[in-house]
């Protein structure tokens, strides 16, 4: 029998994120990277949003408050995906470090929109 969910750290999409978004810190921490405040501090904001939004549904009363933050988490990730386009044509990131984080943005995507999903069929 599966276990229930009791706190938002639970959820693998949420530890998925939150590893994203330590990763994205990373990468955007040193070099040209890390003198560009403007997309730098998007970026980060945007990596931070997928895993609060995440949290924030999670605590929330209701399964439609919790689908609607899923919904702008899902949104935070393509805004993140985007901007990681950018950083990679400016040069700030290899192909192999852009690859990952899209892969993993990319993962994370899938994740959210399975658990919306799941709160619509319940």
């Amino acid at each position: 029998m599966p276990r229930k969910t009791t706190r938002f750290e639970q959820l693998e999409v949420w530890q998925k994120s939150r590893s994203l978004a330590g990763a994205i810190y990373k990468a955007s921490g040193h070099g040209t990277f890390a003198r560009d405040f403007g997309l730098r501090d998007q970026l980060r904001r945007a990596a931070v949003s997928v895993m609060s939004n995440v949290a924030e549904g999670f605590g929330r009363y209701t399964r439609p408050e919790f689908r609607r933050f899923v919904t702008i988490a899902r949104g935070s990730a393509a805004e993140v995906q985007s901007q990681l386009y950018l950083a990679r044509d400016l040069g700030y990131l290899s192909e192999a470090d852009h690859q990952d984080l899209d892969a993993r943005c990319l993962e994370i995507s899938r994740m959210l929109a399975a658990l919306r999903t799941s709160l619509d069929s319940r």
